[in-house]
């Protein structure tokens, strides 16, 4: 028989739980009962609730990296890499919405925390921005995207378009959220001219 990966089961429950109620009505005895473990064991693998929370909220930042690293076409042109790591992520968002949503709240609050889990937060969405950093490279190095602005500051521009179109566009015809749109005036902007 397969050994139970209980930290993974944890995570897994505890998800659950902190997607279908606020944060301060879940306790650690919910979370154990529905993981089908003792409460101990939580201790052992978590240092508390917030860890185990933040540990769930910043596991959507690996899993996109893990998805770009296995999904985007590695010797692919610039734009056909760029629209891939797009879709990744969208299909991502809309696929656990509600961890997508976990994640925008605690990075939200991340502004207020101590410095030392501002940093760890930090760290671990990094990866992500880093992850879409190398395509832009590759764009620059095409010469189909401007090379005046840091990669990693593309990068954030590009998913703050795409959480906008997972979070704020929901309502808009599919035609208005496609990724191939958001590609398109990410790249060559919404304007008709000069500024």
């Amino acid at each position: 028989m397969a050994r139970r990966d209980r930290r993974q089961e944890i995570m897994a429950a505890a998800e659950k739980l902190f997607t279908s109620r606020r944060y301060h009505e879940i306790t650690t005895d919910d979370i154990a009962r529905l993981a089908r473990v003792g409460k101990g064991t939580i201790y052992r693998l978590f240092e508390d609730k917030d860890d185990l929370f933040f540990q769930i909220a910043t596991s959507g930042f690996d899993e996109m990296c893990d998805l770009l690293h296995r999904k985007v076409p590695e010797k692919a042109p610039f734009l056909k890499q760029l629209l891939s790591a797009c879709r990744e992520i969208r299909a991502f968002f809309d696929r656990r919405r509600e961890l997508f949503r976990m994640m925008q709240a605690e990075d939200g609050r991340m502004r207020l925390c101590g410095r030392s889990l501002r940093e760890r937060w930090l760290a671990r969405r990094q990866k992500l921005v880093a992850a879409l950093a190398e395509i832009f490279r590759k764009g620059v190095r095409e010469g189909a995207i401007r090379s005046d602005i840091r990669p990693d500051v593309l990068a954030n521009l590009l998913l703050g378009m795409l959480r906008t179109r997972a979070r704020d566009l929901e309502d808009l015809p599919e035609r208005a959220r496609r990724i191939e749109l958001i590609v398109d005036l990410f790249c060559y902007g919404a304007g008709q001219g000069k500024v």
